[in-house]
């Protein structure tokens, strides 16, 4: 059993309109199975191994791997599940508590437009107190889990970081092909490449999954020293055009390498994205990282080069 302190709703709606920071992590509960309906609601920090031990005590093929450990996690990114499906095809509704402190419970069909904000909104249009789960979406998610294809090129080499690029699956061949001829000609060998597959939605507003893809997830070695960090950075920066010329994109919630240019090809919705968040919480309580990072991004205007004559 869980040993935090629990929060209720209530609890959570005072802690956000006076300002204090709750601890979130005691949001660990399994609080309905409506066996009834197929429906499960959870609190946004219980971890999808806590459910699958509830709703298939005993049952070995329920521990399958997740992208994000917890549910609200993989909410706030709408990352893919065990079999590829994002997140957004499991929830019937959400409770979420917005910037100002109150309590609203959101769905398709009841404040659509928040809801498919929220749904990988990265967390920036309010805070989940707890998400309705369909438990026969879930079902089939474990029924056709597929571990992602992993080889590991240098064993022991620690990968600077992850790039996560999204393929057309006809394009994979031959986008591995030109991947390893640009490693080489950047003298920048890959540590990793796991490969899986992925399903589209329509569900939410800053949609990764248009259709389906290929999801490429490609470990660089890491760079030393300033030249390399350089050439390191333009062929992140290759990869990503490459993979839009295949057809494919980038998933925006892991990939700070992508410019603006290439944002705006592969996300058109994302300054409609930044202006709904304005709306919504227009004293921005709600930030982070990621969001300063794109805000800041698409704020850029482009520089016209002249040259001298």
């Amino acid at each position: 059993m869980p040993a935090s302190k629990p929060i209720s709703a209530l609890e959570l709606c005072e802690a956000l309109r006076s300002k204090r920071a709750p601890d979130l992590s005691a949001l660990d509960r399994i609080l309905r199975l409506d066996a009834s309906r197929g429906l499960v609601e959870v609190q946004a920090a219980t971890p999808w191994q806590a459910i699958a031990a509830a709703l298939r005590p005993g049952d070995a093929r329920a521990r399958v791997r997740t992208t994000m450990p917890t549910v609200g996690e993989s909410i706030a990114r709408n990352a893919a599940g065990p079999d590829g499906t994002p997140a957004v095809a499991h929830v019937a509704s959400l409770a979420l508590v917005t910037p100002e402190g109150e309590l609203r419970r959101i769905s398709r069909e009841r404040d659509a437009e928040l809801f498919a904000l929220t749904v990988g909104g990265q967390n920036l249009f309010g805070t989940l107190y707890s998400i309705t789960l369909r438990t026969a979406t879930l079902a089939r998610a474990v029924e056709r889990a597929r571990n992602p294809s992993e080889t590991t090129l240098r064993p022991g080499a620690e990968p600077e970081r992850m790039l996560e690029l999204l393929l057309p699956p006809e394009a994979l061949a031959d986008f591995m092909k030109d991947t390893d001829a640009r490693c080489n000609d950047w003298r920048a060998p890959l540590c990793s490449v796991a490969v899986r597959d992925t399903a589209g939605e329509e569900d939410t507003f800053l949609r990764w999954a248009r259709r389906d893809y290929v999801e490429v997830r490609l470990g660089l070695a890491s760079a030393t020293g300033l030249g390399a960090s350089v050439r390191a950075a333009q062929l992140r920066r290759e990869l990503i055009d490459a993979a839009i010329d295949a057809g494919g994109s980038f998933q925006i919630a892991t990939t700070r390498d992508a410019s603006v240019e290439q944002t705006r090809a592969c996300y058109p919705q994302l300054a409609d994205f930044l202006a709904h968040k304005r709306r919504f919480d227009p004293y921005e309580r709600l930030s982070s990282g990621w969001y300063c990072h794109q805000r800041s991004l698409m704020a850029r205007e482009r520089c016209e080069v002249r040259w001298a004559t």
